[in-house]
């Protein structure tokens, strides 16, 4: 028997591909990459860089919320960028959105996102 279960909400994007929003395995959910997609539209928010890193914390806490926890369970962040040069602003706005111990992470400079998002980020989240 399986402890997964597929962790899904209306409060982010639906999955625009083969994948679920989230994986539950026993206190470990696996969260998939959130673009700044608006969940109502399934458009990618407008507002520039700031209001897409807003939009995807805001995508991962919604699907944080659905398994249960918070984004303050993520243990592990990955971070996808168009360009690197708006790593000092998307660590500004993470620090609205997390508090020490923030969680481990990494910043990865990527050619292109789906939808032409300038940031993605996925996430390994404990709610034991």
């Amino acid at each position: 028997m399986s402890n997964r279960s597929v962790i899904k909400t209306d409060r982010a994007p639906a999955a625009i591909g083969p994948y679920s929003q989230a994986i539950k395995a026993g206190s470990t959910v696996y969260l998939s990459g959130q673009i700044p997609l608006d969940p109502a539209t399934m458009e990618l928010v407008g507002g520039g860089m700031d209001a897409q890193v807003r939009r995807v914390f805001d995508n991962l806490s919604a699907v944080c919320d659905a398994a249960g926890g918070a984004l303050h369970d993520i243990v592990k962040l990955n971070i996808f960028l168009t360009d690197l040069s708006h790593f000092n602003l998307v660590n500004e706005i993470m620090k609205e959105y997390f508090q020490e111990p923030y969680p481990a992470r990494a910043a990865i400079g990527v050619a292109a996102l789906p939808k032409g998002a300038e940031v993605e980020m996925d996430a390994v989240m404990d709610i034991a």
